[in-house]
């Protein structure tokens, strides 16, 4: 029924028919567009995706209450003449009109005349309410008793408002349906008034909103989701950061191990962080002088990002630093670090390469557990060294690490690193291969900053896929 605020205004104008049904047209289509985001975009069960789902539903709610109106509109209009009627193609993917009783159930109207006590509810206002219309319509002192006890107070303050002050009805409460179902219902309304400008009846449009509301509160409740695992996630980086930074080693540039000493190594390391992903990872490098003399050099990497793997890392390059000080020498330490990961609280797999050098006799003492070979070269030319026996730390309880001993000569340099630094996808050869191909290169290098300079120059692309260390160390003449 129209909606006025005197009993003799005059009625609007219907609007065009052609242009009701170009509107419920380009509902449709857009109806079409979005099932097609929400079935072929979405994917992900994260907070992201799960917000996104969200918002997907709520745009569907909302252009099913626009195309309900619209058809709701269009059946009030005069019908065309026969040969005027044009069949609309439904748009791909849109669903078919609403049934009675569906889409078209949720917006119903009402009129409760206060001079007579009539009360005249439409077909649709009785499918929400879940009434039977055989028992009638419910006059404003029964209407309350399906309310919820907490929003009686704001209906009765709107109904009362709109009757005693003139004001028009909108706000929302929630009904307990005869089935036991219950229903958000924004109610809309003003009052009627007679020749003397005194309320005759209260008209009104109730909307059951109840899907709208649960898909506005899925959309709300998906954000704070999202909100908080990006806060979490921002957290958890910094927290990474600043423990990665606080226990790598605070030097910069070249270091010379031992101090004083002709055949000291000239060291020098950097970190690269992963070109593709915000994680830290479990990477570390260190270099250090032992009380006997002999300089320890190390790289590792551990499964894993953020805070859980870089907690991991300090535990193991502590322990390491601290076997290596005590004298442990390499293969026996790799042993010790495998049963500490074994025995760890949150079980991880690592891979290591730890080094002692002696300037005195420039012998290399070297193991490794699962990790690229230092790589030397010499002379403009370069190898990897032969690996010792050494699985994954953590992968194997008891296992037993191999030692290998190399002879190197003053200006030999050797690059430790990590996987990350040259693997592609499941394969590091090709890396190796251009590692070892800049051997023309390096032989030329004063310093190893020089070589840490050239290595991350080469290697430093956007498209690396993990983060990595490598550490340079140029033996000295």
């Amino acid at each position: 029924m129209p909606s006025h605020l005197f009993a003799d205004r005059p009625s609007p104008q219907p609007p065009e028919r052609e242009t009701v049904d170009a509107l419920i047209s380009q509902t449709r289509r857009l109806r079409g567009g979005v099932d097609a985001v929400r079935r072929d975009a979405v994917v992900d069960d994260d907070a992201h995706g799960r917000w996104q789902r969200a918002l997907c539903d709520l745009a569907v709610h909302h252009l099913d209450d626009l195309g309900t109106h619209l058809d709701q509109l269009k059946e009030g209009l005069p019908e065309p003449a026969p040969e005027e009627v044009v069949e609309e193609e439904p748009a791909p993917g849109s669903e078919p009109d609403p049934l009675p009783g569906s889409l078209l159930s949720r917006v119903g109207s009402a009129e409760w005349n206060l001079l007579t006590d009539a009360v005249d509810w439409s077909d649709e206002l009785f499918q929400i309410f879940g009434r039977d219309p055989g028992s009638g319509a419910m006059s404003l002192d029964e209407l309350p008793s399906m309310v919820f006890a907490e929003d009686q107070a704001l209906l009765t303050a709107m109904v009362t408002d709109c009757l005693v002050d003139g004001k028009p009805i909108d706000g929302e409460f929630r009904i307990v349906r005869t089935d036991g179902r219950v229903r958000t219902l924004h109610m809309m309304g003003e009052p009627v008034l007679d020749a003397d400008g005194c309320t005759a009846s209260m008209w009104a449009v109730l909307r059951d909103v109840s899907e709208l509301r649960r898909s506005q509160r899925a959309v709300r409740e998906s954000r704070d989701s999202l909100a908080r695992e990006r806060h979490i996630a921002r957290t958890e980086h910094r927290l990474a950061v600043e423990l990665q930074e606080a226990v790598l080693p605070p030097w910069r540039g070249s270091l010379r191990l031992p101090q004083g000493n002709p055949a000291a190594l000239d060291v020098a390391a950097h970190y690269l962080p992963s070109a593709t992903s915000a994680l830290i990872g479990g990477d570390w490098y260190d270099a250090l002088e032992l009380p006997d003399g002999r300089s320890l050099l190390t790289v590792g990497d551990l499964t894993g990002h953020g805070v859980t793997a870089t907690g991991a890392m300090a535990m193991l390059l502590g322990a390491l630093r601290g076997m290596a000080v005590a004298g442990i020498r390499p293969g026996d330490l790799m042993g010790h670090l495998n049963q500490l990961l074994d025995h760890s609280v949150q079980p991880a797999l690592g891979s290591a390469v730890c080094c002692q050098y002696d300037p005195a006799t420039r012998v290399l003492s070297w193991a490794q557990a699962g990790h690229p070979a230092p790589l030397l070269f010499r002379g403009g030319t370069g190898c990897a060294l032969t690996s010792p026996d050494g699985v994954l730390l953590g992968a194997t309880s008891g296992a037993g690490y191999g030692q290998a001993e190399v002879q190197l000569r003053p200006g030999d340099l050797l690059v430790l690193h990590t996987d990350g630094l040259t693997r592609r996808g499941t394969s590091d050869e090709p890396g190796c291969r251009r590692l070892l191909e800049l051997a023309p290169r390096l032989d030329t290098i004063r310093t190893a900053q020089d070589g840490v300079r050239m290595v991350v120059e080469e290697f430093g692309e956007t498209d690396r896929e993990d983060d990595a260390c490598v550490l340079v160390a140029r033996i000295g003449s």
